[in-house]
């Protein structure tokens, strides 16, 4: 959808940002200790730019993710992604995955996708910002800079019910002094920043 935004307004709206002291991980009272998880990922290292099939531009699929390091405790694990460069008042949130099984320790490539009322080990794909389930690409409006796109993985020692489909919201009420140890990654991406090769092309030495 951001792709239609002209290179002109995207330039124009280059400082107007959510802003990382907006992710979930950094609201009060969400990660209040030290530990954390080791989060990662075959497709990408932590800070590098997404390849483009996990994006607006490619096949849209949702990057594999590995961790380790879960606490003894945890009942379940709680998945958000969010790109806090959105030209919006709140980082834009791409995905949720609520209930992961806390002996799972990967995500499948495309694993993110619609799954109505969730699957039977309890894991519900919620709702991203577009009010939809499963994987929103990164999109960002050309000419407005890298986006960050911060996967935010939370250890949880009590995993409360909540209703099919969960928004970010209802998600960030949940796990709020529940949070054991935490674990973020970092992809990037961007549009008319120059970095942008098409599929296929021969990259410059």
């Amino acid at each position: 959808m951001l792709e239609h935004v002209p290179h002109w307004l995207g330039g124009l709206l280059r400082n107007v940002r959510a802003g990382h002291s907006r992710l979930v991980a950094a609201q009060d009272g969400v990660v209040t200790g030290d530990a954390r998880l080791d989060l990662s990922s075959m497709a990408f290292g932590d800070g590098d730019r997404l390849p483009i099939r996990f994006t607006a531009d490619g096949e849209g699929v949702s990057p594999p993710l590995h961790w380790r390091g879960v606490p003894a405790g945890t009942a379940g694990l709680a998945l958000i992604v969010e790109d806090p460069d959105a030209p919006a008042p709140n980082p834009l949130v791409h995905a949720i995955l609520w209930g992961i099984p806390a002996d799972e320790m990967m995500l499948a490539e495309g694993a993110l996708m619609p799954d109505g009322s969730g699957e039977a080990d309890g894991r519900d794909v919620g709702l991203n910002s577009y009010r939809r389930e499963g994987w929103l690409p990164p999109d960002p409006p050309t000419g407005h800079g890298t986006h960050d796109y911060v996967f935010q993985l939370f250890a949880l020692g009590e995993l409360p019910e909540l209703g099919p489909d969960p928004g970010r919201r209802e998600v960030v009420a949940a796990i709020r002094g529940r949070v054991l140890a935490a674990g973020l990654l970092t992809g990037t991406y961007s549009r008319g920043e120059g970095a942008d090769v098409p599929v296929g092309a021969v990259q410059p030495a």
